[in-house]
Protein backbone atom coordinates (compact mmCIF):
# COMPACT_ATOMS: atom_id res chain seq x y z
CA UNK A 1 0.00 0.00 0.00
CA UNK A 2 2.77 1.88 0.83
CA UNK A 3 4.04 1.77 -2.29
CA UNK A 4 0.41 2.80 -4.33
CA UNK A 5 0.96 5.73 -2.70
CA UNK A 6 4.25 6.56 -4.26
CA UNK A 7 2.97 5.47 -7.29
CA UNK A 8 0.06 8.27 -7.14
CA UNK A 9 2.24 10.77 -6.47
CA UNK A 10 4.66 9.50 -9.16
CA UNK A 11 1.89 9.74 -11.85
CA UNK A 12 0.66 13.10 -10.06
CA UNK A 13 4.43 14.50 -10.53
CA UNK A 14 5.02 13.10 -13.80
CA UNK A 15 1.59 15.00 -15.17
CA UNK A 16 2.27 18.25 -13.13
CA UNK A 17 5.53 17.97 -15.33
CA UNK A 18 3.99 17.53 -18.21
CA UNK A 19 1.95 20.58 -17.52
CA UNK A 20 4.90 22.56 -16.70
CA UNK A 21 6.89 21.47 -19.75
CA UNK A 22 3.51 22.84 -21.99
CA UNK A 23 3.63 26.22 -20.19
CA UNK A 24 7.15 26.56 -20.35
CA UNK A 25 7.02 25.96 -24.16
CA UNK A 26 4.31 28.80 -24.45
CA UNK A 27 6.12 31.87 -25.46
CA UNK A 28 3.39 34.03 -24.32
CA UNK A 29 3.56 32.30 -20.81
CA UNK A 30 7.29 32.70 -20.56
CA UNK A 31 7.10 36.93 -21.81
CA UNK A 32 4.28 36.96 -19.13
CA UNK A 33 6.84 35.15 -16.41
CA UNK A 34 9.15 37.22 -17.53
CA UNK A 35 7.38 40.46 -17.19
CA UNK A 36 6.23 39.31 -13.81
CA UNK A 37 9.55 38.82 -12.82
CA UNK A 38 10.37 42.13 -13.70
CA UNK A 39 7.61 44.01 -11.55
CA UNK A 40 8.69 42.26 -8.99
CA UNK A 41 12.08 43.08 -8.84
CA UNK A 42 10.80 46.84 -9.47
CA UNK A 43 8.66 46.28 -6.57
CA UNK A 44 11.56 44.79 -4.80
CA UNK A 45 13.48 48.03 -6.04
CA UNK A 46 10.92 50.28 -5.14
CA UNK A 47 10.04 48.68 -1.64
CA UNK A 48 14.01 48.76 -0.72
CA UNK A 49 13.83 52.94 -1.73
CA UNK A 50 10.90 53.34 0.50
CA UNK A 51 12.40 51.29 3.48
CA UNK A 52 15.35 53.23 3.43
CA UNK A 53 13.51 56.99 3.04
CA UNK A 54 10.81 55.27 5.83
CA UNK A 55 14.44 54.68 7.56
CA UNK A 56 15.33 58.11 7.70
CA UNK A 57 12.48 59.26 8.51
CA UNK A 58 11.59 57.30 11.38
CA UNK A 59 15.53 58.04 12.35
CA UNK A 60 14.88 61.78 12.03
CA UNK A 61 11.99 61.66 13.74
CA UNK A 62 13.55 59.76 16.78
CA UNK A 63 16.17 62.60 16.62
CA UNK A 64 13.39 65.63 17.09
CA UNK A 65 11.83 63.18 19.86
CA UNK A 66 15.04 63.06 21.39
CA UNK A 67 15.69 67.22 20.61
CA UNK A 68 12.14 67.84 22.57
CA UNK A 69 12.32 65.27 25.11
CA UNK A 70 16.05 67.24 25.90
CA UNK A 71 14.11 70.80 25.85
CA UNK A 72 11.42 69.44 27.77
CA UNK A 73 14.06 68.07 30.53
CA UNK A 74 15.71 71.44 30.33
CA UNK A 75 12.51 73.00 30.43
CA UNK A 76 11.37 71.34 33.57
CA UNK A 77 15.03 72.20 35.01
CA UNK A 78 14.23 76.20 34.23
CA UNK A 79 10.75 75.61 35.81
CA UNK A 80 12.32 74.18 39.08
CA UNK A 81 14.58 76.77 38.89
CA UNK A 82 11.84 79.10 38.53
CA UNK A 83 10.19 77.67 41.26
CA UNK A 84 13.37 77.79 43.42
CA UNK A 85 13.64 81.52 42.93
CA UNK A 86 10.17 82.43 43.61
CA UNK A 87 10.86 80.29 46.82
CA UNK A 88 13.97 82.38 47.57
CA UNK A 89 12.33 85.72 46.74
CA UNK A 90 9.49 85.29 48.92
CA UNK A 91 12.23 84.28 51.52
CA UNK A 92 14.03 87.39 51.04
CA UNK A 93 11.35 89.41 51.16
CA UNK A 94 10.33 87.72 54.28
CA UNK A 95 13.43 88.25 55.51
CA UNK A 96 13.54 92.10 54.49
CA UNK A 97 10.31 92.43 56.07
CA UNK A 98 11.63 90.93 59.42
CA UNK A 99 14.38 92.96 59.42
CA UNK A 100 12.29 96.59 58.56
CA UNK A 101 10.11 95.30 61.79
CA UNK A 102 13.40 95.08 63.81
CA UNK A 103 14.30 98.97 62.39
CA UNK A 104 10.95 99.78 63.67
CA UNK A 105 11.56 98.06 67.03
CA UNK A 106 15.03 99.38 67.32
CA UNK A 107 14.00 103.24 66.46
CA UNK A 108 10.99 102.87 68.85
CA UNK A 109 13.54 101.76 71.59
CA UNK A 110 16.10 104.36 70.85
CA UNK A 111 13.12 106.66 70.92
CA UNK A 112 12.14 105.15 74.31
CA UNK A 113 16.02 105.78 75.37
CA UNK A 114 15.93 109.12 74.15
CA UNK A 115 13.00 109.83 76.13
CA UNK A 116 14.12 108.37 79.26
CA UNK A 117 17.68 110.32 78.72
CA UNK A 118 16.24 113.03 79.25
CA UNK A 119 13.91 112.58 81.72
CA UNK A 120 17.27 111.28 83.71
CA UNK A 121 18.78 114.75 82.98
CA UNK A 122 15.52 116.75 84.03
CA UNK A 123 15.76 115.09 87.52
CA UNK A 124 19.71 115.39 87.45
CA UNK A 125 18.90 118.99 87.20
CA UNK A 126 15.67 119.11 89.65
CA UNK A 127 18.19 117.13 92.14
CA UNK A 128 20.89 119.98 91.35
CA UNK A 129 18.58 122.36 91.58
CA UNK A 130 17.16 121.25 94.83
CA UNK A 131 20.68 120.63 96.49
CA UNK A 132 21.40 124.27 95.28
CA UNK A 133 18.51 125.64 96.84
CA UNK A 134 18.83 123.57 100.21
CA UNK A 135 22.09 125.05 99.99
CA UNK A 136 20.36 128.71 99.97
CA UNK A 137 18.22 127.93 102.36
CA UNK A 138 21.29 126.68 104.45
CA UNK A 139 22.99 129.70 104.00
CA UNK A 140 19.66 131.91 104.31
CA UNK A 141 19.00 130.14 108.14
CA UNK A 142 22.60 130.75 109.07
CA UNK A 143 21.77 134.79 107.81
CA UNK A 144 18.89 135.07 109.80
CA UNK A 145 20.49 133.34 112.54
CA UNK A 146 23.74 135.75 112.32
CA UNK A 147 21.22 138.49 112.05
CA UNK A 148 19.30 137.77 115.20
CA UNK A 149 22.46 137.06 117.06
CA UNK A 150 24.02 140.02 116.13
CA UNK A 151 21.62 142.30 115.16
CA UNK A 152 18.55 141.32 117.24
CA UNK A 153 16.66 141.60 114.64
CA UNK A 154 15.46 138.96 111.61
CA UNK A 155 14.69 140.55 108.50
CA UNK A 156 10.84 139.36 106.92
CA UNK A 157 12.01 138.40 103.34
CA UNK A 158 8.20 137.66 102.16
CA UNK A 159 7.04 140.87 101.71
CA UNK A 160 9.30 142.62 99.35
CA UNK A 161 7.18 145.60 99.31
CA UNK A 162 8.43 147.28 102.45
CA UNK A 163 11.22 146.44 105.10
CA UNK A 164 9.66 144.67 108.11
CA UNK A 165 10.75 142.07 110.49
CA UNK A 166 11.54 141.54 114.25
CA UNK A 167 13.02 142.61 117.15
CA UNK A 168 14.19 140.01 119.49
CA UNK A 169 15.00 140.46 123.33
CA UNK A 170 16.13 137.67 124.63
CA UNK A 171 16.75 139.09 127.85
CA UNK A 172 12.65 140.00 128.20
CA UNK A 173 12.20 137.24 125.87
CA UNK A 174 10.19 139.58 123.95
CA UNK A 175 9.37 140.14 120.03
CA UNK A 176 8.50 143.67 118.56
CA UNK A 177 7.30 143.86 114.59
CA UNK A 178 8.64 146.80 113.23
CA UNK A 179 7.85 148.17 109.28
CA UNK A 180 9.60 150.54 107.42
CA UNK A 181 8.72 152.43 103.70
CA UNK A 182 10.67 150.61 101.50
CA UNK A 183 13.94 152.53 100.47
CA UNK A 184 16.80 149.45 100.25
CA UNK A 185 16.24 145.55 100.31
CA UNK A 186 16.77 144.56 104.36
CA UNK A 187 19.61 142.82 103.40
CA UNK A 188 21.74 145.67 102.43
CA UNK A 189 20.28 147.77 105.11
CA UNK A 190 21.56 145.13 107.24
CA UNK A 191 24.78 144.65 105.18
CA UNK A 192 25.28 148.69 105.42
CA UNK A 193 24.95 148.62 109.13
CA UNK A 194 26.95 146.01 109.92
CA UNK A 195 29.20 146.83 106.78
CA UNK A 196 29.15 142.86 105.71
CA UNK A 197 29.64 142.93 101.74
Amino acid sequence: MANLGKRVDIDNLLSLGDDLLGVLKNKKDVDGLMQSLEGAKLLHFSCSSDSNNTGKWIEDCQNKIQACEEKLDRSKDETSYDSELDHLQHELDKKLQEEHMLQQELRAVRDELIHLEHQRVSIEDRRVMIKKTEKDLIRARNFLSMCASVTNIIPDFEDRTRISGVVIDRNKKKVEKFEFERTESPLNVCNKLWKMD
